[in-house]
């Protein structure tokens, strides 16, 4: 009999349903404009076509089964086809969606991935939201929304992706450090928890997630950093509340992950989407 009483099982996810995407689907491309207030969350589901989720204000946090990523404003996600996923917004979230039938998403990543937008890609976004449902995919408005594909294609892939275990266990563990992202627990203790030796928590953690628990732990900082940057919080301020031993030693580390220094990246939020991010 295990020492250990009876294993207690995971809670349920809820069902994931299909959401209908809205609009004239005998164009290739759907683009639909939503907006959201802080907190709102959208509960597991998928579409029947590939989305390209803009974040023009607020920060969305969007998750399936074995991944997790981070969405602050300028940045989208790219979703293929058929893939489960919730969202949680934090701030006021004014989106952006580009629903793409199964030809014009040919070329496009195969796995989800955050993608830095660049200025042209946002201004086709602006212009292809202001286009009618029914526009003519033969004529001038069907060229923009072919250019903002192509633009879509050559936009570069951020590192904002957080991977999750498969087990039970090692999920419980995980969500209990994403709750609490202030302490620096040692593996050790982690370990003693799981009542398993640290080698083997690095063993499994690394088999299931490909990337180790320390390696883990930073990103799971760099993402939160970056939600909390995008709200407008200042650099000291994220620092100490995420228990790094000071400002610099933060800054080396988010300068390391994503090549610009954390006051440059909190600079790169349009005002206006950190100011509705923070209501």
């Amino acid at each position: 009999m295990d020492k250990r009483g009876p294993r207690r099982r995971p809670p349920e996810r809820p069902v994931a349903l299909e959401h209908p995407v809205a609009g004239d689907l005998t164009r290739p491309l759907v683009m639909r404009r939503t907006a959201y207030p802080a907190g709102h969350h959208i509960r597991p589901h998928w579409h029947t076509r590939a989305q390209f989720a803009f974040a023009v204000a607020g920060t969305m946090r969007v998750r399936s089964a074995r991944h997790a990523w981070i969405v602050p404003p300028s940045r989208a996600l790219w979703l293929p086809a058929r893939t489960v996923h919730e969202i949680q917004m934090h701030g006021v979230v004014e989106m952006r969606s580009l629903y793409l039938d199964e030809r014009a998403a040919a070329g496009m990543p195969v796995d989800c991935v955050v993608l830095e937008v660049t200025p042209l890609a946002r201004e086709l976004i602006v212009r292809a939201a202001a286009l009618p449902g029914d526009y003519d995919p033969e004529g001038d408005d069907g060229l923009l929304m072919r250019l903002l594909v192509a633009e879509i294609r050559r936009l570069p892939a951020c590192a904002l992706d957080l991977p999750l275990p498969e087990s039970a266990d090692l999920m419980r563990l995980c969500e209990g450090i994403l709750a609490d992202l202030s302490t620096r627990r040692p593996s050790a203790r982690d370990a003693g928890e799981m009542r398993t030796s640290a080698r083997t928590l690095y063993r499994r953690f690394l088999r299931e997630t490909g990337i180790t628990f320390a390696r883990w732990k930073q990103q799971a900082r760099l993402l939160e950093s970056i939600r909390r940057l995008a709200a407008g919080a200042p650099v000291t301020a994220v620092a100490i509340d995420l228990g790094y031993e000071s400002p610099g030693a933060f800054s080396t580390m988010f300068r390391r992950a994503l090549g610009i220094a954390p006051r440059d990246f909190a600079a790169s939020v349009p005002p206006h989407a950190a100011r509705r991010a923070v209501i």
